[in-house]
């Protein structure tokens, strides 16, 4: 299969290819370099940010008081 580069340096993978590896829009990948050419990994080695930072937020309240403190109250909460 073929594809072109575009004049930002983007490269549109093909149907056939995203649908067999499963790759979807915000999907990592990683690019390998060899004598032969180049080879796209889905995937990248390492923990996202996210996962890194998730849960390490300590609240003094609720987070439900906090969104009604910004938003005011929820209908049927008074």
């Amino acid at each position: 299969m073929k594809s072109v580069i575009s004049s930002k340096g983007q490269v549109t993978v093909p149907a056939e290819i995203r649908e067999k590896l499963g790759l979807l829009p915000g999907t990592v990948v990683t690019f390998q370099i060899s004598d032969e050419g180049a080879l796209l990994k889905k995937g990248a080695p390492g923990a996202h940010p996210v996962d890194v930072v998730y849960g390490k937020l300590r609240l003094r309240r609720p987070v439900d008081d906090l969104l009604d403190e910004m938003r005011g109250p929820r209908p049927g909460t008074g």
